[in-house]
């Protein structure tokens, strides 16, 4: 393994390298996606996770969600939290998007993209979503979040799973079936944005599923098939990842943003889901007997 490798491994998962203090994650949560439900768990005393929901949505029980949206969130795929948890951006591979108000339940924004598999908030008050393979899908869809009903701008992006804001470049990233790219937002104050293409890496192997910003913001971690990647934003280029790099069907990989300690979902030859949270260089793991999960995304509290 090379200095640089090592050294990007270190400043990405400090807690696989430092024992994490006492009580270092108390009061945080996670939020956790798969099927018709998304739910909230937090961490109590001695860093330990409690099975028992905080927190839950579910698309039937949402107040204020277009009745025609009301069954497009079967099997859920995203569950980001925005504005410290206070909001939660849901997608699912039935199409439906919706940005959650955790207080009330209520959808404040919410629209239909052929299996939506992720989405991110951006500048002006607007949303992308990554669309996988389906008819109207395969492509990126900027929405205003006061205007659901019609995308303001869409982009092509074969097999389009994962998108991350990167604000210390001003670039979007959008991860596809076989290519990275990075996107500028052009015309972005005005009424018809688009999304400019300024860089385009292909992966190192096929499947690009996951795709998220390390805390240091100077690393991307994607997932694709068959492996896990890390991707220095500095030098361009693809590493296997220290402990995961050859560990297939990873759904997710979310990063602590103030310990480090990592989390991972990975599916199975026989399912596209799991019943178990793994932690990263920990052998321990949470365990939700009857559930399927897909994704878990770390919500730091005050």
């Amino acid at each position: 393994m090379t200095s640089t490798l090592c050294k990007l491994l270190t400043l990405l998962l400090p807690a696989a390298l430092f024992l994490l203090p006492s009580n270092a994650l108390a009061g945080d949560e996670l939020i956790i996606c798969g099927w018709d439900e998304v739910f909230a768990l937090k961490v109590g005393a001695s860093d330990k996770i409690s099975t028992n929901r905080v927190w839950s949505w579910r698309a039937k029980d949402c107040p204020n969600l277009p009745e025609q949206l009301r069954n497009k969130f079967g099997s859920t795929d995203e569950c980001k939290p925005v504005e410290g948890g206070k909001k939660i951006l849901i997608t699912s591979s039935g199409g439906g998007v919706a940005l959650v108000e955790r207080a009330s339940g209520k959808a404040l924004f919410s629209a239909f993209v052929g299996n939506a598999h992720s989405a991110e908030m951006l500048p002006h008050n607007r949303v992308v979503v990554a669309g996988s393979t389906h008819a109207e899908g395969n492509r990126l869809a900027v929405f205003d979040l006061g205007k659901p009903a019609e995308a303001v701008s869409t982009t092509e992006l074969y097999s389009a799973h994962g998108v991350v804001w990167d604000e210390k470049r001003q670039t979007l990233w959008a991860l596809g079936y076989d290519q990275l790219n990075g996107y500028r937002l052009a015309n972005w104050a005005g009424t018809e944005p688009k999304l400019h293409m300024a860089d385009s890496y292909p992966l190192p192997d096929p499947g690009g599923h996951d795709l998220q910003l390390a805390p240091n913001r100077d690393v991307l971690v994607l997932t694709t098939g068959s492996h896990v990647y890390v991707f220095s934003l500095e030098r361009r280029a693809f590493f296997p990842h220290m402990t995961w790099g050859n560990k297939g069907g990873v759904k997710c990989v979310s990063i602590h943003p103030k310990t480090g300690l990592t989390t991972l979902i990975q599916g199975s030859n026989r399912q596209w889901w799991s019943d178990t949270v793994h932690w990263l260089d920990f052998e321990i793991a949470l365990k939700l007997p009857g559930e399927r999960l897909y994704k878990a995304r770390w919500n730091v509290t005050e």
